[in-house]
């Protein structure tokens, strides 16, 4: 017999029932509707994501190493699939729970109280199935905690598109980091050979007795500053490739890293479009909002916590009962079925304002849930605000740093004509080489924040992952 016959139709038309939650509103983005300085961004194709933004293949390589092998992605995945299983959990409530029941038992029945006046053996065999137990839905409160089970379960697989998009962002900052230190690796590798060059010249004029004791000394501390300087941008790489195998969870390659800031390949520019199109790709935005649609849904469960929980408990026996034999027989014969149907309603009476406190808490945590979610709007057009007011001044920066070098590398090839003319002593020289080797660095820094402002507002426009 299905167990659906067991249950009077009006029972399951309760089911049905009615929800007590309130009806959701998406609140209004406390933010204007337009960015600031948005013309100061460029157009890229529709629907581009992190490969059109990062078109280097060395990067792109790293990336999907990153997306494979990064521990903390994989515990924001393993997350989801624990909310998932908790929505499945609280999903099933909404369902009868279908169980079975077998015993067995066998007792003697002494001759005093025996119907012949004999002593006999009975023997007892029963085997149920049915309804263990089911609350019928009928104010809500089940389905509002599985409304609320789903929420949480969504909001979880946004919080793993987040921190994806924020891997993509954090490796594709390290990988220009490690460029950008590359190349100043390089010029501080130069400029050490090209004083150490120097002061073995000046030694040499020393001995002759053109360049005094102090030319000499001055040679040597250019020198030795130009070492340290050496030395340090080493261990900073050294740091940026440890960075790198961490966000990628095993090492990368060092042949697949870039020799300089030119060969990682600058970022594409991605659209700023309008605010509201940001809350719809940012995953931190849907995951606030999934979170307070949960708590909205918990109000639901809440309030039906006032009203009577209607339960049902039901069963079937399908085998045989009553044998009175020394021997196990009868099972399914016919004319031993029963059934047994047991309907419960438990409605609160008194319960010291738990009930009541129950629901001011559910509120509360859903007001919480709507001010995180404004704020997260907030904090999210603040990112892109700032993102976009310092691309300008960036490459302003840039701009007068490229300036500033050119200047600098003429300098220093007329103050190199001028000592080889002997108008001016080689510690000329020496200091337009160093502030023309310094000037380099910073302009190495300078594109790469420029480089990596463009990477920010990939991630705070919501870059698609």
């Amino acid at each position: 017999m299905r167990i659906r016959s067991l249950l009077p139709p009006a029972l399951l038309a309760l089911a049905a029932g009615c929800n007590l939650a309130p009806t959701y509103t998406r609140p209004a983005p406390p933010v204007p509707g337009a960015w600031p300085q948005a013309d100061a961004m460029a157009e890229v194709a529709p629907g581009g994501g992190w490969q059109d933004c990062f078109p280097d293949p060395g990067l792109q390589a790293v990336i999907r190493l990153a997306l494979a092998g990064n521990r903390d992605l994989r515990a924001a995945a393993l997350n989801v699939v624990k909310a998932e299983a908790m929505y499945q959990i609280q999903r099933s409530q909404l369902l009868p729970s279908i169980g079975l029941l077998a015993f067995g038992e066998k007792y003697r029945v002494p001759s005093s109280v025996g119907s012949n006046g004999k002593a006999s053996i009975v023997q007892e065999t029963a085997l149920y199935v049915g309804v263990v137990s089911w609350e019928i839905d009928f104010f809500g409160r089940v389905r509002s905690l599985k409304d609320q089970a789903l929420n949480q379960y969504l909001a979880t697989e946004q919080a793993q598109a987040a921190a994806r998009l924020s891997l993509v962002a954090a490796v594709a900052q390290a990988y220009l980091a490690y460029g950008a230190d590359s190349e100043s690796l390089q010029l501080a590798q130069k400029l050490f050979e090209t004083q150490k060059a120097s002061f073995g010249l000046v030694a040499a004029s020393r001995e002759a007795g053109v360049a005094s004791d102090l030319d000499l000394k001055q040679a040597e501390g250019l020198m030795e500053a130009a070492r340290s300087d050496l030395a340090r941008w080493r261990g900073q790489l050294a740091l940026d490739g440890n960075a790198l195998d961490l966000l990628a969870g095993s090492p990368v390659p060092r042949a697949q890293l870039p020799a300089d800031l030119a060969s990682a390949g600058a970022p594409r520019d991605v659209s700023a479009g309008l605010p509201s199109e940001v809350l719809l790709r940012r995953p931190d935005l849907l995951m606030a909002e999934y979170q307070l649609k949960a708590a909205n849904a918990s109000i639901g469960a809440a309030r039906a916590a006032f009203f009577p929980t209607i339960g049902l408990t039901s069963s079937l026996n399908v085998t045989g009962v009553g044998l009175m034999s020394p021997q196990l027989s009868g099972l399914f014969k016919s004319g031993t079925g029963t059934w047994g149907f047991s309907p419960e309603v438990v409605a609160p009476i008194f319960a010291g304002g738990s009930l009541r406190a129950g629901l001011r808490s559910s509120k509360a945590d859903r007001d919480m849930a709507v001010a995180q979610y404004e704020g997260a709007i907030q904090s999210a057009f603040r990112e892109v605000a700032d993102g976009l007011a310092r691309r300008a001044s960036l490459q302003e920066q840039l701009a007068a740093q490229q300036a500033l070098v050119a200047a600098l590398d003429e300098a220093r090839r007329l103050s190199d004509l001028r000592c080889r003319e002997g108008l001016d002593g080689w510690m000329g020289l020496l200091a337009a080489e160093r502030n023309l080797a310094a000037a380099r660095q910073v302009l190495v820094l300078a594109k790469l924040a420029c480089w990596g402002n463009q990477v920010t507002l990939f991630k705070a426009l919501g870059g698609k992952v």
